[in-house]
């Protein structure tokens, strides 16, 4: 019996990264895992999209899982997204909001708007229309409600420098993981967050080489190991609905986020 079995789950971003180890240790727990990924193929070999590769390597290792290639920032398709939960598996019991990017690392006032609206679209406007629909769904399924987990970072508690329209999501991310906690009690219906501290993945890969610090000085940052941000979601989706983390940072012990700046 895993720790999951029953239980169906949205992840948006995770044709890569950290959000494909997420679906994968879901799925390994026995979740059935809806993959959402806009983007192209993770490995550039055929047609394929990330998504599908996710989704293969679930299948793989004998876990169920169907690939979804909505656009976050799309209503409709946000929409859509839950309702292939519904059409597919019966219910939706996890919506993790783990899709997001960032903006080039330039001066603030060198920003071009669609820079900045890109990343608010996605970031933050995408956590909350998939939020909205997931909980239109869990407050009427039977049994109900349901746990809406939300990605934010250490950026959600201070910022990098030149990542203003990052930082700036993340820290409404926040906001909307403590109004959507608090509006959803009504429904059984909780909502948490977990920030993460250079975890070990691609996106990552250049602190190995030195990252700019608050200074203006470029050092090299620890990393850990992304198995230890993909247990704790697991712990954090398997609680029953009367318990919630509600916040919790999972980092590389010795990276510069505990007196940054």
């Amino acid at each position: 019996m895993g720790m999951l079995d029953g239980k169906v789950a949205i992840i948006t971003g995770s044709g890569h990264g950290i959000g494909r180890g997420h679906a994968m240790e879901l799925a390994k727990h026995g979740a059935k895992i809806i993959v959402n990924d806009l983007g192209g193929s993770v490995t550039g070999e055929g047609a394929g999209r990330a998504a599908d590769e996710t989704v293969a390597l679930i299948e793989g290792k004998g876990g169920v899982a169907a690939p979804n290639y909505g656009d976050v920032s799309n209503h409709e398709q946000c929409g859509e997204m839950v309702q292939q939960a519904i059409d597919t598996y019966g219910r939706l019991d996890v919506l993790f909001n783990n899709a997001g990017v960032g903006a080039p690392p330039v001066n603030l006032e060198d920003l071009t708007f669609e820079q900045w609206k890109n990343v608010v679209d996605i970031n933050l406007t995408g956590s909350f229309l998939c939020t909205q629909e997931a909980i239109k769904l869990m407050k009427n399924q039977d049994p109900r409600g349901g746990r809406i987990i939300n990605n934010g970072s250490i950026s959600a508690h201070a910022p990098r420098p030149f990542s203003a329209p990052y930082t700036a999501t993340k820290h409404a991310i926040t906001g909307l993981t403590k109004a959507t906690s608090l509006d959803g009690r009504a429904y059984d219906i909780a909502c948490g967050q977990i920030d993460i501290g250079n975890a070990a993945t691609e996106m990552t890969e250049r602190m190995t080489a030195g990252v700019r610090q608050a200074n203006g000085e470029m050092a090299v940052e620890p990393r850990m190991n992304v198995q230890h941000v993909a247990d704790s979601v697991v712990h954090m989706a398997s609680l029953p609905l009367d318990s919630n983390v509600q916040f919790l940072t999972v980092m590389a012990t010795k990276m510069p986020f505990v007196g940054r700046g």
